[in-house]
């Protein structure tokens, strides 16, 4: 495989480890926002916070996790055929399996970014130039002049009410993380038929 492959493999793969193993102490937010839950439902005031904050962290801790999950190859698959197959017949189905959750994931980040812009206040056509115009603004105006770009910012429509564009920014980053996962598997399993490891 050539120098530029390889160095992406290990870039990504580098990165996804250890935000994986960062993000996978996640389980003790969500188990502490739980557990106050339950003390405050049944010794205080029930908070108004703690079911969507569980949510926000459940999806940020499967979201990051994902492109760990994927290098681990702790991925639920369907084995019903495959555990039989010859390494190579494996790396070819995987190949072509990697393409496919190549194609979703690309069509899951415009909509994750479309997401994200409308919750910052854009409802045009256009949200990479929303989003290039926030940039600029910020860099040259600082949060003032973002706040000049910004549209009516996206709440919940719960009682707590949080702003939905930070959770809505980590789905984004972690779907592009995924894709940046799938496509290392995608050369990994390039570099398995041509009877190479990496």
């Amino acid at each position: 495989m050539p120098r530029l492959i390889t160095g992406y493999i290990r870039w990504v793969d580098a990165i996804n480890y250890r935000l994986g193993r960062i993000v996978m102490y996640g389980i003790f937010i969500m188990v502490g926002i739980l557990l106050w839950s339950s003390i405050s439902k049944t010794f205080l005031l029930p908070s108004l916070w703690t079911l969507e904050m569980a949510q926000f962290a459940m999806v940020s801790y499967y979201i990051l996790g994902g492109p760990y999950s994927i290098q681990l190859g702790s991925n639920v698959r369907m084995d019903l055929f495959y555990h039989g197959w010859s390494h190579r017949k494996k790396a070819w189905f995987d190949a072509f399996t990697v393409m496919v959750l190549v194609f979703y994931l690309g069509i899951l980040l415009y909509g994750a970014f479309n997401s994200l812009t409308y919750s910052l206040g854009h409802f045009t056509g256009h949200p990479f130039q929303f989003a290039i115009d926030l940039v600029t603004a910020f860099f040259t105006g600082g949060p003032a002049g973002a706040q000049e770009v910004m549209g009516y910012i996206e709440r919940s429509p719960t009682a707590w009410r949080p702003v939905l564009w930070p959770i809505k920014l980590i789905m984004v980053l972690g779907i592009f993380l995924i894709l940046l996962q799938a496509i290392s598997e995608f050369f990994k399993d390039i570099a398995r038929i041509r009877g190479q490891e990496i």
